[in-house]
């Protein structure tokens, strides 16, 4: 079943919510909403739930408008953060609950929850009850008395946000091999970024009742398109940019960032956006920085920016690493095994030109297959 939201808004207490919201979602499809607290993910689904009726504008799914349907007409199944599992039942009860609800025949009931109850390490605790389940259980529990009632649409709202990470990894492989074997329309609403990325076939970034950007997971990772996507999938490295030069393959920028004693210049890969003499803010990934002993030869074809470590983090099999360029502070992860450098010690910053990416707030009109920032027939 295919999704389509059109021109969705909502307000509470004169307060947008939602605004002028756009969006489409394939059949098949796993997406997931990303975004912070207040940002309208849960009206969003709320709306497509029927829970929450819009102010304007309009829900399809598979291209029928379902605007003015109360929810148990939508064939919808929505899971929430808190389970609201039923106290007084035990596992199998509340996973057969929706079913018996619509008349099914015991046998047809025990064959589905067999099923489902294996796949998800329930079968054990069929008997228990809520208070002697721990927290991934019950969330187990509530996800599968939505499973079984064959919903067309599967619609979950921060359900892993209170699980331990462990657990809340064991849910989501399990989560998402059942999707993908039934083809289940998914959307997934979450504010964490990792749990965004191992799960969606593709991610709407929510800020401000609006869609930032809708990308893949891979795309909206390296090619953020605003300043608050860069910083909302964790690159910190925002360099304020005007744009001294061009040539068909590359461009030279100033950096003007605020707090600067002295701008430099950098070397970045052209592209379409570049216009001379205007300004640019630009993104670098911190897995993209090297760093290098100050009297280290190095490429003449990189970017070097000589600074100062100022701070460094450990981070599992990397150090965080922030150095300090003439006032500017630049993120790099180091994996340990190249870090051979001490804090305060002066260093290199090296990238390629091609490590730095603008945000430049629009949407390509490319085909799928040139679209990407990193293609020579990228058009805008």
């Amino acid at each position: 079943m295919n999704i389509v939201l059109r021109q969705i808004s909502k307000s509470f207490h004169g307060r947008p919510v939602l605004e002028n919201l756009d969006l489409k979602v394939a059949p098949g499809e796993f997406h997931v909403l990303l975004g912070p607290s207040g940002g309208g993910k849960t009206t969003m689904v709320s709306v497509i739930a029927g829970l929450t009726k819009p102010d304007s504008g309009s829900v399809l799914i598979n291209d029928r408008d379902v605007s003015l349907l109360p929810p148990g007409k939508r064939k919808i199944g929505l899971v929430f953060q808190d389970c609201a599992i039923f106290p007084h039942l035990d596992v199998f009860d509340n996973i057969a609950y929706g079913l018996r609800v619509r008349k099914q025949g015991e046998a047809n009931i025990r064959q589905k929850l067999k099923y489902y109850l294996e796949k998800t390490g329930l079968e054990k605790e069929k008997h228990k009850f809520p208070h002697q389940l721990s927290g991934g259980q019950k969330q187990r529990t509530a996800l599968l008395r939505t499973l079984v009632t064959e919903p067309e649409v599967l619609l979950l709202d921060e359900p892993m946000s209170s699980l331990d990470i462990l657990t809340r990894e064991q849910i989501s492989a399990e989560l998402v091999n059942i999707q993908r074997k039934t083809g289940l329309t998914t959307i997934y609403v979450t504010h964490n970024q990792a749990e965004a990325f191992s799960l969606g076939d593709r991610i709407s970034v929510l800020h401000n009742g609006k869609i930032e950007q809708i990308e893949t997971p891979e795309e909206l990772f390296y090619h953020p398109k605003t300043e608050f996507v860069a910083r909302f999938v964790g690159i910190n490295n925002i360099l304020k940019a005007k744009v001294a030069a061009t040539s068909r393959r590359e461009a030279v920028m100033e950096i003007t960032n605020e707090g600067l004693s002295q701008s430099f210049k950098l070397k970045v890969k052209n592209y379409p956006v570049f216009k001379k003499g205007e300004a640019i803010n630009l993104c670098l990934h911190p897995e993209k920085i090297n760093l290098s002993k100050k009297n280290a030869a190095i490429d003449g074809g990189l970017n070097r920016i000589c600074g100062k470590i100022i701070k460094r983090t450990n981070h599992g099999n990397t150090f965080k690493v922030t150095v300090d360029i003439r006032g500017l502070a630049l993120h790099a992860v180091i994996p340990k095994f190249l870090f051979n450098f001490q804090v305060y010690e002066e260093v290199w910053v090296v990238f390629a030109p091609d490590a730095l990416h603008p945000l430049c707030g629009r949407r390509c009109r490319a085909p799928e297959f040139s679209r990407k920032c990193h293609n020579d027939l990228l058009t805008y």
